[in-house]
C-alpha cells in the first residue's frame, strides 16, 4: 500500500523563504519610520500576505502542478481579462492604474500574469519541441509569431497602466525561456537589432526635441523615460538619499529601525537601502548570499528534473527572479536605472508576494516529483 507524501519540501528552499519572510517584516517595520503614520501597519499586512502565501503554496502542493498546467489557457484568458478590467475599474495610485482596490488592500493583476505567462510559454515550447524534432527556420518563425502574440497582448495592456517595469519582465522571461528552449541564435540577433534601432530612435527624439517627443509619445511616457535616465548621472532625490543612507551604515549598520535619511518608497523600491542602512555591509552581504543560495537551489532543482516542461517553468521563474534581484539592488546603489522593480520576497506587496508563493508551491512540486509517493 502506498503512502501519499505530497507535503515533503526542499528544506533549503523552505528555510530560505522563512528567512526572507523575517527579513521582509523587520525591514518593512523599520521603513515605516520614513512613511506617514497611516502606513504604520504595513509590517502586519506583510505578515498577513506571507501567511496567506504559505497557505497558497501548500494548496498548490495539494492539487499538484498538472491541473495548473492543463488549464493554463483558461488562466491566460482570465489574466488578460483582468488586465483589461483594471484599465477601466482599477484604482489610480501614483498616476498608474495597476490595482483593483478593496478597502485598504489592492490586487495587481500584472503580478499574477508573470507566472501565468511563464507556464503558458513553457507549455507552448514543450508542444513545439514534441511536434518538431528538427524544426526548420520556417517552423521556428511560425512558432515565434505565436509566442509574440501571446506576449504582446499582456505587455501592451500592462504598458497602458502604465507599468513599464513589469513589461520589461514579460519580455525578459520570454527571451530567457526561448534561449533555454534552443531556438536558433539568429532570432535573438534580429530581435536585439530591432530593439536597439527602436530604442535608439526613441532616445534620439527625446534628446533632440522634447516637445516633439511629448507630441508623439505623450507626457506620461516622457516622464517615464526621464526617470529612467536619472541613474546615468546619479541624479534624483530618491537615488542620492538612498545611496547616502546605505553608505552611512558602514560595516555593522546604524541599528535596526534607524534609517538616518528620508527617501521615497522605502518599503518597496528602496527596501534594500533600508536594510543596508540598518545592518551595514555585513548584513547586506549576508542577504545577497541568501538570495544567491536560493537561486542556486532553483538551478539545482531544474537540473535534477527529468521533465522538460518543469525545466522551462523553472528557467522562466529563475530568469524573472534574478533580473528583479539584480535590477532592484542595482538601482538602489546607482548602477542600474530606477524602474520601480521590487525585491522579490522582501519588498512590501501583497500581489507580488502571493504570486511568488504560488511559484514556490510549483517549485516544491517539481523538486519532489520523485518523492510524491513512497512505499
Amino acid at each position: 500500500m502506498k503512502n501519499i507524501s505530497k507535503y515533503k519540501v526542499d528544506n533549503g528552499i523552505l528555510i530560505s523563504i522563512i528567512v526572507f519572510a523575517l527579513v521582509s517584516i523587520i525591514t518593512i517595520f523599520s521603513a515605516q519610520s520614513l512613511l506617514e503614520t497611516s502606513m504604520n501597519n504595513l509590517y502586519l499586512k506583510q505578515l498577513l500576505w506571507y501567511s496567506i502565501g504559505f497557505i497558497l503554496a501548500y494548496f498548490i502542493m495539494f492539487i499538484g502542478n498538472d491541473i495548473i498546467f492543463r488549464n493554463i489557457n483558461y488562466l491566460y484568458i482570465i489574466g488578460v481579462i483582468s488586465l483589461v478590467l483594471v484599465l477601466f475599474f482599477g484604482q489610480t495610485i501614483n498616476d498608474a492604474k495597476c490595482w483593483f482596490g478593496f478597502g485598504s488592500f489592492g490586487i495587481q493583476p500584472s503580478e499574477f500574469m508573470k507566472i501565468i505567462l511563464i507556464i503558458k510559454l513553457a507549455s507552448m515550447i514543450k508542444s513545439f519541441r514534441e511536434d518538431y524534432d528538427n524544426p526548420s527556420i520556417k517552423d521556428e518563425l511560425k512558432f515565434l509569431i505565436k509566442v509574440g502574440i501571446v506576449v504582446l497582448i499582456p505587455s501592451f495592456l500592462t504598458f497602458l497602466e502604465p507599468d513599464t517595469g513589469v513589461v520589461l519582465i514579460y519580455l525578459l522571461i520570454t527571451i530567457i525561456m526561448l534561449f533555454v528552449a534552443g531556438i536558433r541564435y539568429r532570432w535573438f540577433l534580429i530581435v536585439i537589432g530591432i530593439l536597439s534601432l527602436t530604442v535608439g530612435s526613441v532616445l534620439a527624439i527625446y534628446f533632440i526635441n522634447n516637445d516633439l517627443f511629448i507630441k508623439i509619445f505623450g507626457t506620461s511616457f516622457f516622464l517615464r523615460v526621464d526617470r529612467l535616465l536619472d541613474w546615468s548621472s546619479g541624479s534624483g532625490y530618491q537615488l542620492q538619499n538612498g545611496m547616502t543612507a546605505i553608505g552611512s551604515g558602514g560595516l555593522f549598520g546604524n541599528g535596526w529601525n534607524n534609517t538616518p535619511l528620508y527617501f521615497p518608497e522605502p518599503q518597496t523600491d528602496f527596501i534594500f537601502a533600508v536594510f543596508a542602512s540598518n545592518f551595514g555591509l555585513i548584513g547586506a552581504v549576508a542577504l545577497i548570499s541568501l538570495i544567491v543560495y536560493f537561486d542556486v537551489k532553483l538551478v539545482s532543482t531544474a537540473i535534477h528534473s527529468q521533465n522538460h516542461m518543469n525545466k522551462y517553468v523553472i528557467a522562466g521563474i529563475l530568469g524573472m527572479l534574478i533580473y528583479q534581484q539584480f535590477q532592484n539592488i542595482g538601482m538602489t546603489i546607482g548602477i542600474m536605472p530606477i524602474t520601480g522593480i521590487t525585491l522579490p520576497f522582501i519588498s512590501y506587496g501583497g500581489s507580488s508576494l502571493l504570486s511568488y508563493m504560488i511559484m514556490v508551491g510549483i517549485i516544491f512540486n517539481i523538486s519532489n516529483d520523485s518523492l510524491r509517493y513512497t512505499n
